[in-house]
């Protein structure tokens, strides 16, 4: 999972998780004056620093460990060590700061690695059309774009199984 800073990640992955997730969560601080982009997220009090991990059973036999980047520039280089081995991603997206998402989308994309994109519906923000966020983010075809609220157990547990069945297909269809 990936996107821009205060995107709502953590929260995604503490509502879907089976098991307490791992957060590195840290307190603003006026270390990120300046960095930070916190005037698009005035309440955020904490930030991650490293990363956010949960864990979703699917099945029986499949067991989704779900990592979590930290949204900020300067957190980038741990981006390669989390996404080794990963399956499919999924960038969630404010349709507020739509700018902030497309560093994830070009990562995924320049590695291969098959995502998908999730609009998290924040209270009061603008309600786009799929195309319309398709169009902005110049999103290859095949790559879904699919809403939610990332405070919703189902709500997550839908973008997962969706990222998985996309990667799942790819791989068949690579066969």
């Amino acid at each position: 999972m990936a996107g821009g800073f205060g995107v709502g990640k953590t929260t995604f992955i503490a509502s879907v998780s089976d098991i307490e997730p791992l957060r590195s969560e840290a307190a603003m601080t006026t270390a990120g004056v300046g960095i930070d982009e916190i005037a698009a997220v005035p309440d955020k009090e904490s930030t991650t620093v490293a990363m956010d991990f949960g864990r979703i059973r699917l099945g029986d036999d499949l067991v989704l460990y779900v990592f979590g980047t930290p949204g900020q520039h300067r957190f980038w280089f741990m981006w390669d060590d989390i996404v080794h081995g990963a399956i499919a991603a999924v960038v969630l997206i404010d349709t507020r700061r739509l700018a902030d998402c497309f560093a994830a989308i070009d990562y995924f994309e320049s590695r291969g690695v098959p995502f998908l994109v999730a609009v998290n519906q924040f209270e009061g923000a603008h309600r786009f059309r799929q195309e319309d966020i398709r169009d902005a983010l110049a999103l290859p075809p095949g790559v879904q774009v699919i809403e939610c609220d990332a405070r919703s157990p189902e709500e997550a547990r839908r973008v997962l199984i969706a990222a998985s069945e996309y990667a799942l297909s790819l791989l068949g269809a690579s066969q």
